[in-house]
């Protein structure tokens, strides 16, 4: 489980191609390195991804062929940066919410609106998706937990102050980018169950 708070970001050291399969290795913050182990769960802009080995700072990973169509992390090249977030713990502070980690679309970056105090960012979404998204509630944007504002026919907007924008890659993205996006789950699952039992009527 995660919690949509990002910890620090990572560099893309190295990109190793095969068939379907993608193995990248990411310089981790050393304040994300204590207790680090093989098997670990670490949020890669959402996406929860495995530790399959260690060396000093340099972490690897391997991507499958579902997280490849699913996400953006397939796009990733050598010195871009990714949005890291450890695994929960029992007793940690849950700034954020309760997030698995599990991708369930891409968005586009539509607009970019620079405010005096922050940015907004409007983002086209899947039409499959719109239902889960409402307003003031949560969702996950490349692996940061944020509230929806304004809703629109084919997506949603979010404000970002200025923590956010340092700490996390959304600051760097550039129109038309391609985005993880993470429905909150208890929304997906009333909205889902709502529809089920209106068909059963």
């Amino acid at each position: 489980m995660f919690t949509g708070i990002v910890q620090g970001k990572g560099q893309v050291l190295a990109v190793t191609e095969k068939n379907d399969f993608r193995t990248h290795v990411v310089r981790f913050p050393s304040e994300l390195l204590g207790g680090l182990e093989l098997g670990a769960s670490v949020a890669h802009n959402g996406c929860c991804l495995t530790v399959t080995k260690v060396e000093g700072s340099d972490v690897s990973f391997d991507l499958i062929k579902e997280t490849l169509k699913v996400t953006n992390l397939g796009a990733l090249q050598v010195g871009d940066e990714v949005n890291l977030e450890r695994a929960a713990r029992f007793g940690d502070e849950i700034g954020g919410h309760s997030m698995s980690g599990h991708i369930h679309c891409l968005a586009t970056l539509a607009e970019i609106i620079e405010t005096p105090d922050n940015r907004i960012l409007r983002f086209s979404l899947p039409s499959a998706w719109r239902k889960y998204v409402l307003h003031k509630g949560y969702i996950g944007i490349d692996g940061i937990s944020l509230t929806v504002g304004t809703l629109f026919d084919d997506g949603f907007e979010v404000n970002l102050i200025p923590e956010t924008l340092a700490r996390t890659t959304l600051g760097q993205k550039p129109l038309r980018a391609a985005i993880n996006i993470e429905i909150d789950p208890q929304t997906q699952a009333i909205v889902d169950t709502v529809e089920r039992v209106l068909a059963q009527r």
